[in-house]
Formats: structure tokens, C-alpha cells, sequence
């Protein structure tokens, strides 16, 4: 189940206070354009030995409904369990 949420976009009067609170912070400190280029690019996660292969499957409903009644992780386990199988085809 998908819940829709609306983003709310502070009025200009809002944004303005938001950026007065922030000026005001003494712990805020805004980086000059010569410091922020010297910033690092973490580039995300790293690299996975073998990374997974986005695809587009269909299999039976009571298959999937079977993994989602779990709950969270359900392409997870179904992913296991494919493996299983395939482990067992090559002993």
C-alpha cells in the first residue's frame, strides 16, 4: 500500500524566518564557495563484488502475497530463497 504525501512549500514569509533562525544559530556556519569545492564526493554507497541486476518478472499473486505476509524485507527472502534453489541445482 502507497501513501501519497503532498509537500507543503513554506510561503516566502515562512522561508524568510526560517533563514533569519538559521542566520541567527551561532552554531551555523556557512562555507564560502572556495570551501565548498574542496568538499569531497563521497559517491554514495561503495561498490558491491557482485552487485544486484534490476529486472522486470511477473510471477503468481499467491506467490508474492506467500513472501509479503512476512511483512518488510519480502524481496529479501524471496532472493534467498531463489538462491537456495539454485545452489541446489549445482552440487
Amino acid at each position: 500500500m502507497s501513501i501519497k504525501r503532498k509537500l507543503i512549500m513554506p510561503t516566502p514569509e515562512e522561508d524568510a524566518a526560517i533563514n533569519r533562525g538559521i542566520a541567527a544559530d551561532p552554531d551555523t556556519y556557512e562555507l564560502s564557495t572556495e570551501e565548498f569545492k574542496q568538499l569531497k564526493n563521497r559517491g554514495g554507497r561503495p561498490r558491491l563484488d557482485t552487485p544486484k541486476v534490476a529486472v522486470t518478472i511477473r510471477y503468481d499473486k499467491t506467490v508474492i502475497d506467500a513472501f509479503k505476509a512476512d511483512g518488510p524485507g519480502w524481496q529479501t527472502r524471496m532472493n534467498e530463497a531463489l538462491k537456495k534453489v539454485v545452489a541446489r541445482k549445482h552440487v
